[in-house]
């Protein structure tokens, strides 16, 4: 797979670390609105060409577009890559808007072409253990979840934080995606939502970088709670939030009729799974039981690449993440409870493997 990267910013550090590791994925091209950003990409990469993004969208030796663009940009990008014939992956959220989602997965079976959708965290060592052990009934059955993620907001160290604090971004829409993704590995997707939110303030100051101290505007809600139903019936209660400075709660934690799973922070690959049994005594480590071993940012590139259209972390997946996440924002401000549209079906598992080449 031959990839275009547009978006040279903070998380292309991640993705360009993992290129070297993925045997089915070569970076060929990088773009950016800032050429100066695509040329420091390409620096030491032996046949890296620096392009402007129009011209990497129509490079014929480009078939798959990396788009690590704003939110906003996301759906505008995606489109055009689709329409020059290109596989597409996108940074999360896969949108903005369920309709632009909607409108990409549309153009894309039009096309015949695969779309893509991060965050490839859960094919890691530590979602991919605690979904063999649901599946495995370590805990026997799954009755609810919880979802936390709180801190005092990326401005403290992010040098251009603006996207944060706009319509797109916030807690849930910018971490949200990390955890929902997990909660449908682990538990399958989601039927109806109930939500609320607040913003505590309308301004942020920037701590880091060449612009610390200038203050930027909020015009998103910076704490958000909900309830995702799942179709098989499971309770998630997930808590997402910019507002708060930390918490003892573990990331992710799966209530069953024999046990509580621990789940580690989906936002990284790997970390320790662990079990309170029905009966028990104290927390009980797993074994690492399935994942893509020593993974980072790209797996799911590697993962297109090899699996096709049976791809796990697929575009279906983002757009339904993305629409359980407006029903959480739309119901926040109705107090009504949101019926999803979409369906999706639950991601295969990865098995454990010690090597990115034997897994497929």
């Amino acid at each position: 797979m031959r990839v275009g990267m547009i978006g040279c910013g903070v998380i292309s550090r991640q993705y360009l670390a993992s290129f070297d590791q993925l045997p089915d994925v070569q970076l060929v091209a990088v773009a950016d609105l800032d050429p100066a950003r695509a040329a420091a990409a390409a620096e030491g990469r032996e046949g890296v060409r620096v392009l402007s993004v129009d011209e990497l969208i129509e490079d014929s030796e480009v078939d798959t577009i990396l788009n690590l663009t704003i939110p906003a940009a996301h759906a505008e990008v995606d489109l055009k890559a689709i329409a020059a014939g290109k596989n597409v992956y996108s940074e999360k959220p896969f949108a903005v808007t369920v309709q632009e989602g909607a409108e990409v997965l549309a153009a894309a079976e039009a096309a015949g072409v695969l779309v893509g959708s991060a965050p490839d965290t859960v094919l890691g060592t530590g979602t991919q253990t605690a979904r063999a052990a649901i599946d495995e009934g370590v805990i026997g059955t799954p009755t609810a979840a919880m979802a936390t993620m709180v801190c005092p907001g990326h401005e403290r160290w992010h040098p251009q934080p603006d996207f944060y604090y706009v319509p797109g971004g916030g807690p849930l829409l910018d971490m949200g995606p990390y955890y929902i993704h997990a909660l449908v590995t682990l538990l399958g997707p989601v039927a109806s939502v109930i939500g609320a939110a607040s913003r505590t303030r309308d301004t942020r100051t920037i701590g880091s970088g060449p612009r610390a101290g200038e203050t930027i505007p909020v015009s998103t809600d910076t704490h958000v709670t909900g309830v995702l139903v799942h179709e098989s019936g499971v309770l998630s209660t997930l808590v997402m939030s910019f507002d708060a400075v930390a918490t003892s709660a573990h990331p992710i934690e799966i209530h069953g009729t024999e046990g509580t799973l621990a789940v580690p922070d989906p936002n990284h690959f790997d970390g320790e799974v662990s079990v309170r049994r029905l009966g028990g005594e104290g927390w009980e480590s797993l074994p690492v039981n399935g994942g893509y071993a020593g993974a980072g940012r790209g797996i799911g590139l590697q993962d297109m690449a090899v699996r096709g259209r049976e791809l796990r972390a697929s575009g279906e997946l983002g757009q339904h993440v993305l629409e359980v996440m407006n029903a959480v924002l739309e119901s926040s401000q109705s107090g009504s409870r949101i019926e999803i549209a979409s369906t999706v079906s639950r991601p295969a598992a990865v098995p454990s493997t010690e090597h990115l080449t034997t897994i497929s």
